[in-house]
């Protein structure tokens, strides 16, 4: 079973240079990575994220290619993360109301993942705080708007949110931190942890520099601010890579299928609760009220949400899972994974109950049904060492399996 009739991709192309300035009234409605001239020589193709644009192909690679990039060299990737700003005297009681942990407990220089919830509990948002001082904060949120939200909860308080004009690029891969270490001016950031956030200098210009990255490989994230020479960072950052082979790449799903890191609007919306999304972990119901609390405390703490492997094909996405024939959930996000030699996919089960080795049926991208079977996330690496630099194996290719369906 499927969602009905197939919905129509569109993606968005950069115009011809001699018609760059012919502007519309539309202009100005997609914002551009400020290092965007790094990505058109490889002929990209957008998507929108944020009301930003974000690179959905290249051709600087396949998505097998920009995989295996990732995996075991490093690759550069110019995101639409939306950084909101929230600062003031109130700032960490604003914050401590929306999100569900103690925010508090993330130190100047630090970072957490946070969620915000609806008053029923479910999910509007999830992004990575990032504590500069104090009181100021950055909180990167993920598709959506958070913005205006945060505003009509700050009435009475003494705090401004606020848009930063902040971009956000990352470096990621086993040669990431080599790449950094050759990038900065002057000494290399020490510590620089894992969730660390740090100020140095990239050619002459003040940056905010983190370790995360939406990859689960090791990396790092440089924050980008208005009135600063964003085009001399993004040329010391790729000469510093060059060794390594560092370019701008359009990063596919799988690795972070595989990670279990959760898309919001396709893995999670408001109708999902962070227990439902497998997110239970991220949950502090021991901290002061906090919207949604409430509703949280008598929802079901049974995960619905988890991975999906797929012998042979690419799980087509939509309301395609099935149980003795009958409907059994939704395929959230699926890809296929070079390094497991399967598709794999973020599932949403109708109700709670099964978990990890049940076995599943699933309609592919060639109108297959195959087996399946339900696994954890993360699919591997299950306490994130890879991200910590606590695992530095690199993964070889696989031996050849069963061959994907086509289209996958």
């Amino acid at each position: 079973m499927s969602d009905g009739p197939q919905t129509v991709s569109f993606a968005v192309l950069p115009l011809p240079s001699d018609a760059a300035g012919s502007g519309t009234e539309f202009a100005r409605t997609l914002a551009a990575h400020p290092l965007v001239h790094q990505e058109l020589p490889y002929d990209p193709q957008y998507t929108v994220y944020n009301r930003r644009l974000t690179a959905l192909r290249m051709t600087s690679g396949s998505a097998e290619d920009a995989y295996w990039r990732l995996r075991r060299h490093v690759i550069l990737r110019h995101t639409g993360e939306l950084p909101i700003e929230v600062r003031g005297p109130d700032a960490v009681r604003l914050l401590d109301l929306v999100f569900t942990r103690d925010v508090a407990k993330t130190r100047v220089g630090r970072c957490s993942y946070q969620i915000a919830c609806l008053d029923d509990g479910g999910m509007i948002m999830d992004g990575v705080l990032v504590r500069l001082a104090e009181d100021r904060f950055w909180y990167g949120q993920a598709d959506g708007d958070l913005t205006l939200w945060l505003k009509a909860q700050a009435r009475g308080l003494d705090v401004a949110v606020v848009d930063p004009g902040v971009w956000v690029s990352q470096v990621q891969g086993p040669d990431s931190l080599r790449v950094l270490e050759a990038a900065v001016d002057g000494p290399y950031p020490d510590p620089f942890r894992y969730f660390d956030a740090a100020r140095v200098r990239i050619a002459g210009q003040d940056v905010v520099i983190t370790r995360t990255g939406f990859t689960n490989e090791l990396g790092w994230e440089v924050y980008l601010e208005p009135g600063g020479d964003t085009p001399a960072v993004g040329d010391r950052i790729l000469d510093a890579g060059r060794p390594y082979g560092l370019t701008p790449v359009a990063v596919g799903g799988a690795r972070r299928i595989e990670a279990g890191l959760l898309n919001a609007g396709s893995d999670f919306d408001e109708t999902v609760t962070p227990f439902a999304a497998g997110l239970g972990s991220m949950v502090d119901l021991d901290k002061p009220a906090f919207i949604g609390k409430a509703a949280l405390q008598c929802a079901d703490t049974r995960s619905r949400t988890w991975g999906l492997r797929v012998p042979g094909g690419v799980a087509r996405l939509g309301l395609t899972l099935e149980t003795e024939g009958a409907p059994a959930g939704r395929v959230c996000s699926s890809a296929w994974s070079p390094f497991l030699g399967c598709g794999v996919a973020i599932v949403r089960l109708d109700e709670a109950g099964p978990g990890p080795g049940t076995p599943i049926a699933v309609v592919c991208h060639d109108d297959r049904t195959r087996p399946a079977e339900l696994c954890t996330l993360p699919m591997y690496d299950p306490h994130r060492e890879i991200p910590r630099g606590k695992r530095v194996d690199i993964p070889t290719f696989p031996r050849p399996e069963m061959g994907r369906d086509e289209g996958a």
